[in-house]
């Protein structure tokens, strides 16, 4: 069974959910009149910079600044290239914020920009083709190489994403094409532009789902809202016609689609700090303004039991499985401490974080396990994109009551 993305209007928001077989995996809220930045691509002014952290900070618009490290500005498109060397204040450069604002830290931007198809990503400053490393199949990797070999630039090059494994070349070479004409527009008409436009703008982030995702494990694309319907049909028929057909229209007038898929009342329980295990162990999750602890307890796992050691894995493993789901579910990102339940033996250790691998590796975003300590403290990183579930709902929900 495949996947469906469901899409539906909670007040002043949209709720784009993918759900499978097996509940509600991940979810994304969005205010209806879209103000993220996250992906647009900017004329942006150096403000200052900060020479003791090697960083500047650009404003993009309206007096909104991003941060940008400068030791990965390598390739520069500047506006008003009248002096070589590093950037300095006043300096005009193209910039793409590709890290939201996250409590008091303000957006992330880079020189580097890139421009994301369902296929390819089209990537300023860089000279050889990448390659999704869940692409496994060598020879998938090689076809997939010399499609994009004829396309290669000295400005720009790929990367080749996981949806593209098995793509038809005319789709490539259809989207490679279109990446190429917009980094034309922005980088041979961007430059001349008045400071702070937007030269490209990302379509609105509850699209991004359809755009990202593993679009061969999506059966449908449903939505029970008119307004949301017709923005993807549109955005579909323009940018993948070739998933059109899995666009659905949900007119049941007795049972919303949101009831259908009790999704509201997933996300409530997606936003307690406490997750209970079949076992009747339990999950305690606690983001911290540094990173995010979940704290694995026995609770009723071991009443009765009279192997410890044996129920200790088991309840791991368990906890590990949900683990996995609540961090894609709740969008959790950066460094995320794991106290699971003491074990001796190392066979036991290494069990363990064989299989949080395993299933932290079914992540679209790059999560890795970075290794246990002798106290049964696992560190986990998982690349911050978006905000998590908890933020998003929040600050949807405060737009709702202005």
């Amino acid at each position: 069974m495949g996947s469906k993305l469901i899409y539906i209007r909670d007040n002043k928001r949209i709720i784009t959910g993918l759900v499978d077989d097996t509940g509600l995996v991940e979810v994304q809220a969005d205010p209806v009149e879209d103000e993220c930045l996250l992906g647009n691509v900017y004329l942006g002014k150096v403000k200052n910079i900060v020479k003791n952290i090697n960083s500047a900070f650009v404003e993009v618009e309206d007096g909104k600044m991003c941060y940008l490290a400068l030791s990965d500005v390598k390739a520069p498109v500047m506006a008003n290239n009248d002096h070589p060397g590093k950037l300095r204040a006043g300096d005009e450069l193209i910039v793409q914020v590709v890290r939201d604002s996250a409590r008091n830290k303000a957006p992330l931007a880079t020189s580097d920009f890139s421009l994301a198809g369902k296929y390819v990503v089209l990537v300023h400053g860089r000279s050889a083709i990448g390659i999704s490393q869940k692409i496994k199949d060598d020879a998938k990797r090689k076809r997939l190489k010399e499609i994009l070999k004829p396309y290669l630039n000295s400005n720009y090059a790929f990367i080749v994403r996981t949806n593209a494994e098995s793509a038809p070349e005319e789709l490539l070479e259809r989207e490679v094409a279109r990446l190429a004409n917009d980094y034309r527009q922005i980088v041979e008409f961007g430059v001349h532009w008045k400071c702070f436009s937007k030269l490209y703008s990302t379509p609105p982030a509850y699209l991004w789902e359809i755009r990202d995702g593993y679009a061969e494990d999506i059966d449908e694309i449903k939505t029970d809202d008119d307004v949301i319907y017709e923005q993807l049909k549109n955005y579909l028929n323009e940018y993948q016609p070739e998933d059109a057909s899995k666009l659905v229209k949900y007119t049941d007038k007795q049972l919303s689609l949101s009831k259908l898929y009790g999704i509201m009342e997933k996300i409530a329980k997606a936003l307690r700090e406490r997750v209970w295990l079949e076992s009747g162990a339990y999950l305690v999750i606690q983001p911290t303004e540094a990173l995010t602890v979940i704290d694995v307890n026995t609770g009723k796992a071991i009443a009765g039991k009279t192997a410890p050691e044996e129920t200790f894995l088991a309840v791991n493993l368990e906890a590990a499985d949900e683990i996995a789901r609540q961090i894609r579910l709740r969008n959790l990102s950066g460094i995320i401490i794991i106290d699971f339940i003491d074990m001796v033996q190392e066979e036991h250790r290494k069990e363990l974080l064989k299989a949080l691998s395993n299933v932290l590796s079914k992540d679209r975003i790059p999560t890795k396990v970075i290794d246990m300590t002798q106290l049964n403290l696992v560190e986990v990183t998982r690349k911050k994109i978006r905000k998590p579930l908890s933020e998003q709902m929040a600050e949807t929900g405060e737009k709702e009551e202005k």
